[in-house]
């Protein structure tokens, strides 16, 4: 209020100027500016994190026998990264095997004697029925010792790893949680009601990184609900950044997220606001294209900072010559 105050005494003696000759004391600086919609910027500090993690865990009961990888370690797709023990899960496999087989001789044998009339379809039924049960279990048992190892399904690093060689290892437990490095890096911001509206999916964002520098990025992920603290936490992706010296989980970033408000204006340096008029428009000088001309135009303030004043129009393909420096020293006369 002190500001537009201030600038409504300093505008009394110029609000009735409209086409004014200028006497120049000393030199003035103009810039010829276009009009464009308005540009605003969100800028946020986030953390660094991972888009997915992965906890890997053994199929099969076992003691720990090999275990390539630990916490902070980067792997390769088809790594074996941990095994268990196979004696046993060996043995039943073979087992199983050894059944099957002794299971397939005997419905052959049931099948010779029926071809002899010496016995039934139905004793003939339960042989196949037995051989379809071991033949399940032989599955079972071979994709048990299958699964007792761990391979790496991407290219990643290990998290954290909650398992020791000998350890017994029962499934479904978190052995290795893993995280792939390609495509998976975001930064996680927390942005306002108001600012969640301004952002869409695949919407273009800039992040400065600490010993990297700007790197670009892009909005992933919008959630539908806000947190506890009323703020929406968004994925900004990184898809170009792959792991590097100093770059961690957890780091802070910024985030520079631009967007566009259907408002045209004519962004002008503050050093070329005259005043403000009792209306709260904005009073600038306009020079003429050989400068033997100013007029003085009073326009809308849309938006005000310490660097710029937001002049609105509707006419975008109007050029306006501006007064940048040197209004101050102009004599202005009427007309």
């Amino acid at each position: 209020m002190l500001f537009f105050k201030t600038a409504k005494s300093l505008c009394l003696s110029l609000v009735c100027l409209t086409f004014i000759s200028p006497v120049f004391a000393q030199k003035f600086d103009t810039e010829d500016i276009f009009a464009a919609p308005y540009v605003e910027a969100i800028k946020r500090t986030g953390k660094l994190d991972f888009k997915r993690t992965l906890s890997l865990s053994f199929k099969s009961n076992g003691y720990l026998d090999t275990l390539s990888v630990d916490q902070g370690d980067v792997f390769k797709k088809g790594q074996v990264l941990a095994a268990l023990e196979i004696d046993e899960l060996i043995a039943l496999k073979n087992a199983s095997y050894a059944q099957l087989l002794q299971a397939k001789r005997e419905v052959n044998r049931i099948q010779q004697l029926i071809d002899n009339n010496l016995s039934s379809e139905q004793e003939l039924d339960k042989a196949e029925t037995a051989l379809e049960t071991i033949r399940a279990s032989y599955k079972v048992d071979f994709y048990n010792l299958e699964k007792a190892q761990i391979i790496a399904p991407f290219d990643g690093v290990v998290l954290s790893r909650t398992t020791e060689l000998g350890a017994f290892n029962t499934p479904g437990v978190e052995a290795l949680k893993v995280a792939a490095l390609q495509n998976n890096w975001v930064i996680k911001v927390a942005l306002t009601g108001t600012e969640i509206s301004q952002v869409r999916i695949g919407q273009k964002v800039r992040v400065n990184l600490q010993n990297i520098g700007a790197v670009n990025g892009e909005v992933n992920r919008i959630p539908a609900i806000a947190n506890s603290n009323n703020l929406f936490v968004i994925d900004v992706l990184l898809p170009k950044l792959n792991l590097q010296h100093g770059i961690i989980a957890g780091q802070l970033a910024e985030v520079v997220i631009d967007y566009t408000r259907d408002n045209l204006v004519y962004r002008i340096p503050i050093s070329a606001l005259m005043s403000v008029n009792e209306q709260g428009q904005a009073l600038v000088l306009l020079a003429s294209e050989n400068g033997e001309k100013a007029e003085q135009q009073a326009f809308d303030i849309f938006k005000i900072n310490n660097n710029s004043v937001y002049l609105l129009t509707d006419t975008p393909e109007k050029m306006l010559r501006i007064v940048t420096q040197g209004w101050q020293h102009i004599s202005l006369d009427k007309k």
